[in-house]
C-alpha cells in the first residue's frame, strides 16, 4: 500500500467502513417487529440469522425485493407468523435514516485530516435508492466529491467499472487512488482489479498487517 502522501483520493465503502447500524441489525428488527404485534423477539438471535441470510446471498442485486428476502430469512422460525408488507416497508425505510445508524467514531478524524492534506474523497457503495438521503442525513455527504452507488450505475462491486467510474468522477488516475473497504473480494480485489490501491479495514482484527488496517487512524 502507497503511502497516504503518495495518493491524490481515497474512496471508501460505507456500511461496516463508515457507519454501521444502531445499536445492531437485529435490535432495529425487534423494535420495528413489535410495533406490528411480533414482541419479545430475541435481537441476538436475530442479529444472527441475519449474517447467516448475509453470508449466504448469492447474486444480491440490492433491491427492494433482495432486501425483502433476507428479511424473511432473517425472521424465519423465530415468531409465529412472518413479518407482513407493512413491517417489511418500516424495517426498509427505518434503515434509510440516520437514527438507524451510528457513524464510526474514527471516521470524522480521518476526513479532517484528509482534506487538510488535499485528498479527493469519495464512496464506492453497494447499495440502494436510500444511500444518498442518509449520507445527507447523517452530514457526511459534504465529504465527498464523488458518490457511486451500484443502485444508479447498474454495477456492483467487485465490478472494476464501479471502481473506474469513481476514478472518472474524480478525475484522478486509479494508480493516485486508494480505496478502503472492510470486504476483501468486494472491495480489495474489485479496487486492484480496476487499477486502484486497496486495503481492507478489518475493525475486529487483532493487528494491523500488510493490506489490513483496524481503524481509518491506522492509514496514516
Amino acid at each position: 500500500m502507497p503511502r497516504l502522501e503518495s495518493v491524490a483520493a481515497v474512496t471508501f465503502d460505507v456500511g461496516g467502513t463508515l457507519i454501521e447500524p444502531s445499536p445492531s441489525v437485529g435490535h432495529v428488527y425487534a423494535e420495528i417487529a413489535a410495533e406490528f404485534g411480533l414482541r419479545n423477539l430475541d435481537p441476538g438471535q436475530l442479529n444472527r440469522q441475519f449474517a447467516a441470510a448475509w453470508k449466504a446471498r448469492r447474486q444480491f442485486d440490492y433491491s427492494r425485493g433482495a432486501w425483502s428476502e433476507i428479511v424473511a430469512q432473517t425472521f424465519a422460525g423465530l415468531s409465529p407468523v412472518a413479518p407482513n408488507a407493512a413491517c417489511f416497508d418500516a424495517i426498509y425505510e427505518g434503515f434509510g435514516r440516520a437514527a438507524r445508524w451510528r457513524i464510526y467514531p474514527d471516521v470524522l478524524p480521518a476526513f479532517e485530516q484528509m482534506h487538510a492534506m488535499g485528498l479527493q474523497l469519495g464512496v464506492v457503495s453497494n447499495w440502494d435508492e436510500r444511500l444518498r438521503p442518509l449520507l445527507d442525513e447523517l452530514k457526511l455527504s459534504r465529504w465527498f466529491r464523488a458518490v457511486i452507488i451500484s443502485h444508479e450505475v447498474g454495477q456492483a462491486k467487485p465490478a472494476p467499472q464501479i471502481f473506474r467510474r469513481a476514478t472518472e468522477w474524480l478525475k484522478v488516475n486509479g494508480d493516485r487512488t486508494l480505496h478502503v473497504g472492510d470486504s476483501w473480494s468486494e472491495d480489495v480485489v474489485g479496487a486492484r482489479d480496476a487499477g486502484l490501491w486497496a486495503v481492507l479495514l478489518d475493525r475486529r482484527a487483532v493487528e494491523a498487517g500488510p493490506g489490513r488496517i483496524r481503524s481509518l487512524a491506522d492509514l496514516e
